[in-house]
């Protein structure tokens, strides 16, 4: 995948509008009842930045920011300000957050991972694009300082 590790103006990012989307097909049976099939395995973000946009060296940086990647030839980064933390929005991310994996002594490398729940129904989400410097990770409830993280 063609990807550019830039960041999309966090001054914009911050008014935009959007979030998870997932393509869900719903056909309606001649009982009247339904069966639904979903098309993605996983849900992805779509956003709207115009919300963001406030002056027009807003729009300008917009505009320059969508040429440098080749309009959508490009993926980027995107600073989900209501999603950008392993806890709710307003409050301080700690090592135990999230768990990713039970170690058993041989294995030692896991995937970054964050887990929605609602009720008894949960999904996660894999963390493939963590940004520098924000990672932090727990064994066995204590905060680790040696550890490293492989990015791909």
């Amino acid at each position: 995948m063609a990807f550019h590790e830039v960041r999309f103006p966090d001054n914009i990012s911050r008014g935009a509008r959007g979030g998870p989307e997932r393509r869900t097909q719903i056909v309606e049976l001649a009982s009247g009842d339904e069966e639904r099939n979903a098309s993605w395995a996983n849900s992805r973000r779509r956003y709207d930045v115009a919300y963001g946009i406030r002056r027009a060296d807003d729009l300008a940086a917009v505009v320059a920011f969508f040429e440098a990647r080749n309009g959508r030839l490009h993926g980027f980064r995107f600073k989900d300000w209501g999603d950008h933390k392993s806890c709710l929005p307003s409050g301080t991310p700690s090592p135990a957050d999230q768990a990713i994996g039970n170690g058993d002594g041989t294995t030692t490398a896991f995937q970054l991972m964050k887990r929605y729940a609602s009720g008894a129904q949960s999904w996660t989400r894999a963390i493939t694009k963590p940004v520098t410097g924000t990672v932090l990770i727990a064994l066995a409830g204590w905060a680790m300082t040696s550890w490293t993280a492989s990015l791909f």
